[in-house]
């Protein structure tokens, strides 16, 4: 069985990514020679050519892109285990590796997150984006330590992991003063055929998104789908339509994204999940995390009341539906604009 020459491979990637043996062998400081004799090797090893003449030039063949890709995360993960050795010779600081799907708020993930920074332990942080199953591959393996997840493991992955629901939160819909200046009505007919960000098809609130629309009769104006909740929310802040995001962190939406919230839809609810080899958790930021995200993120999540903060309502203008049809609460627009005026 073929063996690869880790030498070799870096020799490779150096000269992949700097385009030239020439640049190659500056930055080696090695003889451009050296460099070629060590290129022959892995290709032999490998069995397959890595580079053509182009010219003057050399080009990658269509395996060697590919291989760049392997020898980009290999020697990533190199600088980790180092950092890790260093961390632990000093015993300066404990690793702790974090995977997040990116269809995860990451402003939800930071308050989350955040407290493992605050532990009596000092902590290095490596967090990982990326979509649920290949992060799920790296925790298999132990690249990760926890993967933060807006849905439980799916059941047809051979991973061992068990999944921690952290908490659950129902969803506000906010949008720029720009657009909510011009809506009439009150929530929530007033999103009828209003510009709204959608969360992508990935997106686990997606489907019940959608099913509240058809419940409630509203056909907003959808003209943009992302995976990324921070792109979305990003563009409402300018003014490109009306987003949602878990009711927990409302009142951070709100400040952080200079928005106003229109109304809470109380029958759509986002899970947050840590997932986990272990069946109870023991990495000390891991507890942290979960401990935290009960206690300050999503402690309040469920009451009643719309929480009072910038974009809000004040608690004697906000009416609730009695009716099944309307499942959420209203915020007339007018009390949330001049709420955020000081009036």
């Amino acid at each position: 069985m073929a063996t690869i020459n880790f030498k070799h491979l870096r020799y490779f990637w150096t000269v992949a990514k700097s385009g030239s043996i020439a640049r190659a062998s500056t930055q080696l400081h090695v003889t451009p020679q050296s460099i070629s004799s060590q290129l022959a090797e892995l290709e032999e090893a490998l069995g397959t050519g890595l580079f053509r003449r182009v010219g003057r030039g050399l080009e990658m063949t269509d395996i060697a892109r590919r291989i760049v890709s392997y020898a980009e995360e290999i020697f990533g993960l190199e600088d980790e285990l180092l950092a890790v050795v260093r961390d632990q010779g000093s015993r300066t600081a404990l690793p702790f590796r974090i995977g997040i799907a990116d269809s995860v708020p990451k402003s939800l993930t930071y308050r989350v997150v955040e407290p493992a920074l605050h532990m009596e332990e000092s902590v290095r942080l490596f967090c990982k984006e990326g979509r649920l199953v290949s992060l799920l591959a790296d925790l298999s393996v132990h690249r990760l330590d926890m993967v933060i997840a807006d849905r439980a493991m799916p059941t047809d992955l051979k991973v061992r992991a068990y999944n921690h629901l952290l908490g659950s939160s129902d969803v506000t819909v906010f949008g720029a003063e720009v657009i909510v200046q011009t809506m009439k009505g009150t929530f929530p007919a007033l999103i009828d055929n209003a510009p709204f960000l959608l969360p992508g098809e990935e997106v686990a609130i997606r489907p019940a998104l959608e099913q509240w629309f058809e419940v409630q009769g509203v056909r907003p104006e959808s003209w943009a789908n992302s995976t990324t909740a921070h792109w979305l929310k990003a563009f409402g802040q300018g003014g490109a339509g009306l987003f949602v995001a878990p009711t927990a962190i409302a009142d951070y939406v709100c400040r952080q994204y200079d928005v106003l919230a229109v109304g809470r839809i109380q029958s759509v609810v986002e899970q947050l999940y840590a997932i986990t080899t272990e069946r109870r958790m023991q990495h000390p930021a891991a507890v942290a995390v979960s401990q935290a995200a009960s206690r300050e993120v999503f402690g309040s999540a469920g009451a009643d009341s719309v929480p009072s903060g910038n974009g809000f309502a004040r608690r004697q203008g906000q009416t609730r539906s009695s009716s099944k049809r309307r499942a959420g609460v209203e915020i007339p627009l007018k009390s949330a604009r001049s709420f955020k005026e000081g009036a």
